[in-house]
């Protein structure tokens, strides 16, 4: 009787034994899947993240869930002109690089202050103006309506935003907490907006364009910086703008890599769930390469 106790009290245990190694090795490869298997902080002093943006439609959730500090800031440009900016601040230990980041036509909106708190996330002092500060136009929230601001947009002065650009990038590398040193990324038409900045800044460090259009020919050689673009694969009028852009800067030896996600759509970062799954697959891609990208050529 004692010897056949022994014996399930045995079986019993190795059971249990294989039991958990088995639960073990099966979280270990879903973590491994998932990209959720915790990593070692990076030199600068920030522990990596493995986070997407939000899409849209979760901006403010993400915003309001945050754990990083972000602040509403005016930097004056001239006795009677002001650029309204939002500023998230990283958790890290060592000073920041910082990383403007540009609007879409919609203007300054929740997804867009929810892309500079995923910045943040990812190490960097990001800071977005609002091109449409001096409008005067009514808000919704932090944002003005989409009409209204499509409309305001399109009479900006190219200048001059490239001009309010290097005001925020200025503000933010004179921040304690920031190095010195910049990156900018757009969206849509901040996409265009961004790599044209890259023929205007000589002090620019790297540029990542969404789905934004190229520059004229002309104007890229005065380019210095590494320029990433991103874009869709269904998204013909500004794919278009691509090839010439790519033949000129190879032909001057300089630095644009770019990548066109088959079948997502303009917009993919923003509307995540749209083109059957392929914005989502183009997201997945897209920011990895992104933060890859401002680190190679912001931290170093």
């Amino acid at each position: 009787m004692l010897q056949v106790r022994f014996r399930f009290l045995v079986q019993a245990v190795s059971a249990l034994i294989l039991s958990a190694c088995s639960s073990t090795q099966a979280g270990n490869n879903a973590a491994a899947i998932q990209g959720a298997a915790p990593s070692p902080a990076s030199s600068s002093g920030t522990a990596p993240t493995q986070g997407l943006p939000p899409d849209a439609e979760h901006a403010l959730a993400r915003l309001n869930s945050s754990s990083r500090h972000g602040e509403w800031v005016m930097i004056s440009l001239s006795p009677t002109d002001s650029l309204r900016a939002w500023v998230v601040y990283p958790e890290r230990k060592t000073k920041a690089p910082v990383v403007v980041v540009v609007h879409e036509i919609f203007g300054l909106s929740t997804w867009v202050r929810a892309i500079a708190d995923q910045l943040a996330a990812d190490g960097f002092i990001a800071i977005a103006p609002d091109f449409l500060t001096m409008k005067n136009l009514p808000r919704t929230a932090d944002s003005v309506s989409i009409q209204d601001a499509v409309a305001a947009i399109r009479t900006l002065d190219p200048a001059e935003i490239q001009r309010q650009i290097d005001a925020a990038a200025r503000y933010a590398m004179a921040l304690p907490a920031a190095q010195p040193r910049y990156g900018v990324v757009g969206f849509c038409w901040g996409g265009g907006v961004s790599f044209e900045h890259a023929t205007h800044s000589p002090s620019l460090r790297a540029s990542v364009v969404y789905y934004g259009t190229s520059p004229k020919t002309e104007s890229l050689s005065a380019i210095r910086a590494p320029v990433l673009g991103l874009y869709g694969g269904n998204d013909a009028r500004v794919d278009a703008t691509i090839p010439p852009a790519d033949s000129a800067l190879r032909s001057m030896g300089k630095t644009y890599s770019h990548s066109i996600f088959e079948g997502a759509g303009h917009g993919f970062l923003r509307q995540q769930t749209g083109m059957n799954g392929a914005n989502m697959t183009a997201t997945q891609q897209a920011w990895p390469a992104t933060i890859a990208w401002f680190r190679r050529y912001l931290e170093g």
